[in-house]
C-alpha cells in the first residue's frame, strides 16, 4: 500500500498529494466523532441454561425469581401482563397462589348500587401495581415513572445479559465522572447515571430452598423470571416444535416410500419397438 501512494505521488505531484492529504483529512474527522454509545459497557453474553433449542426454564429457578421480584422489585416496578392463573405449575402450586392472591385487595365494581368495591384477590386478577396509577408512580419517584417489567427483556438490546449486567454492575464513578445527587453510576446504562439505587444486597431475601442469596443469584433468579413473564409459552412452543418436526418427518419418510411404490411399476419396465 506504502509502495503504491509513493508511485501515484511520483507520477502526478502535487494534484496527488492534495487528494491524498484531503482524504486522509477526512478519515480523520469521521474518526473524531463520538456517539452516545461509546460511553456505555456493553454486557457479555451469558451462558442461560433456557436458550437452548430443547432447554426449558428451571422452576427452581423461577420461584426464587418471583420471591426477588415480590420483596424487592415489587415496591416500585408492576408487571401488569403476568395473571397468577398463569403462574401456577411454575412457580408455586394451585393453593400457594389462592392464598397468595388472597392476601392482596383488588378495586371491582360496580355492585348493584353503582359503588365500587374492594375484595380479596382471585387467580385471574393480576400481579398489584405499586402505584394506583401512573401520575403517583412518577410523584413517589421524583417524576420519573417506572416502567412496568412485563415486556422488559424483550424491551431492551441484549436482553437478559442487559438486566444481569445492569443489577450486578452498580460501582464508584471513575475519577473525573461528575454524578448529580439522586444519580448512581452503572457502566452499563446509557450515559452511566441511572435514579434506580442498587435494588439488590448480598442476603437481601431469604430464599426458602436454602440457596446462598447472592447479588448474582439474585440478580440471575430474578432475570430468568422476568424473561419467563415476557414470553410464558416458550416451553409449550418447543415441545409443539419436537412434535411438528417428528410428524413432518414421518410424513416426509411416508411421502417417499409412498413416491417409490407407486412410480416403481414405471421406472422398472422395458419399452421395445419391434417393426
Amino acid at each position: 500500500m506504502a509502495h503504491r501512494i509513493r508511485s501515484v505521488l511520483a507520477k502526478h505531484g502535487n494534484k496527488a498529494s492534495a487528494a491524498v492529504a484531503a482524504s486522509v483529512s477526512a478519515v480523520a474527522s469521521v474518526s473524531a466523532v463520538t456517539f452516545l454509545s461509546d460511553d456505555v459497557v456493553h454486557p457479555l453474553h451469558l451462558p442461560w441454561d433456557h436458550t437452548g433449542l430443547m432447554s426449558s426454564y428451571d422452576c427452581a429457578s423461577l420461584r426464587r425469581g418471583f420471591h426477588v421480584y415480590r420483596q424487592v422489585c415489587a415496591t416500585c416496578h408492576s408487571l401488569e401482563r403476568i395473571h397468577y392463573r398463569e403462574l401456577v405449575g411454575v412457580t408455586h402450586t394451585t393453593e400457594e397462589l389462592v392464598e397468595m392472591a388472597s392476601e392482596v385487595d383488588f378495586v371491582d365494581g360496580p355492585n348493584d348500587e353503582g359503588e365500587m368495591f374492594e375484595r380479596p384477590g382471585k387467580l385471574t386478577d393480576p400481579l398489584p401495581s405499586p402505584y394506583a396509577n401512573d401520575e403517583a408512580g412518577r410523584a413517589a419517584n421524583g417524576g420519573a415513572l417506572p416502567p412496568d417489567l412485563s415486556l422488559m427483556v424483550k424491551a431492551r438490546h441484549a436482553g437478559q445479559d442487559y438486566l444481569f449486567s445492569l443489577l450486578t454492575g452498580y460501582c464508584e464513578p471513575p475519577v473525573g465522572k461528575p454524578m448529580m445527587p439522586g444519580l448512581y453510576y452503572n457502566p452499563y446504562f446509557p450515559g452511566g447515571a441511572i435514579a434506580m439505587p442498587p435494588p439488590l444486597n448480598d442476603g437481601g431475601v431469604d430464599y426458602e430452598d436454602g440457596t446462598p442469596s447472592t447479588i448474582s443469584q439474585q440478580a440471575k433468579d430474578v432475570v430468568q423470571f422476568l424473561n419467563w413473564a415476557s414470553e410464558p409459552e416458550a416451553d409449550d412452543r418447543k415441545k409443539s416444535a419436537a412434535q411438528y418436526l417428528l410428524v413432518i418427518g414421518f410424513t416426509a419418510i411416508m411421502t417417499g416410500y409412498y413416491k417409490r411404490f407407486k412410480w416403481s411399476p414405471y421406472k422398472t419396465r422395458a419399452i421395445t419397438y419391434i417393426k
